[in-house]
């Protein structure tokens, strides 16, 4: 098996030596220092500095994000754009500093970018994970005949913000444009648990059913992806039928 691993990593990487015109010294490299020498023209040919720059910065957001915070502010201070700003508003998001967050963003919604799609639907999350539902519930109405409106992410918290403030029926309308087969399990799985809230039994029976049946036929990735919700989703029915 390791022998086929490094035969397959060889003949990758004179493939991309030869396609890239890369020094043919990669060669010798490649043939005589054969594992070893498959890792360093990777790391070095195949995988580009921008691709490794991202992956670090991902890292650094996940393992340090107040590291990440300071360096957004220090190129804010240095200079005040929309998109500094707005960047720096969405690691405030990330990193649940929701004041800080609500404050850049309605910095960033003047002048021309008064009616950004993106910006708004981002105040709108804040808002929504402060637990202000009125200002979510506002800001997302004055985006919602956007085209992009339907189906995002800030479609899916207007729904539930509509529900927290009782609205019943319109949160159901938005909500169930989530309702498509073999797709939106995050969405789905939300409006079944928002059936079962809101005494309708017989609805989340029913999408709840559709969600298993669904996984049955699944390919291996796709039940990987979905597992958590499938399976979750799996209890609930277990559950509902019983009570």
């Amino acid at each position: 098996m390791y022998l086929y691993l490094v035969i397959g990593l060889q003949v990758y990487c004179v493939y991309h030596c030869y396609t890239h015109k890369n020094s043919y010294q990669w060669m010798f490299v490649i043939f005589f220092i054969p594992f070893i020498g498959c890792i360093i023209y990777f790391l070095r040919k195949v995988i580009r500095k921008s691709d490794v720059e991202q992956i670090e910065e991902r890292l650094t957001a996940v393992l340090n994000p107040g590291k990440k915070i300071r360096s957004l502010e220090e190129k804010l201070r240095f200079s005040d754009t929309f998109e500094n700003r707005s960047n720096l508003a969405d690691a405030y998001l990330e990193a649940g500093m929701y004041e800080e967050a609500i404050s850049d963003y309605k910095t960033c919604l003047k002048g021309t970018f008064q009616n950004d799609f993106y910006v708004t639907s981002k105040l709108a999350k804040a808002y929504y994970f402060s637990t202000d539902y009125d200002h979510a519930i506002a800001c997302a109405e004055r985006i919602k005949d956007h085209t992009k409106f339907r189906k995002s992410e800030v479609a899916f918290l207007y729904a539930l913000a509509l529900e927290k403030e009782g609205e019943i029926a319109e949160a159901e309308h938005y909500l169930s444009q989530f309702d498509a087969p073999f797709s939106r399990y995050r969405e789905r799985l939300e409006l079944a648990e928002f059936y079962i809230r809101n005494t309708k039994k017989e609805k989340a029976l029913e999408l709840l059913n559709e969600i298993v049946t669904e996984s049955e036929g699944m390919s291996k990735p796709s039940f990987e992806e979905n597992k958590i919700l499938i399976n979750k989703a799996r209890e609930l029915l277990v559950s509902e039928v019983a009570s």
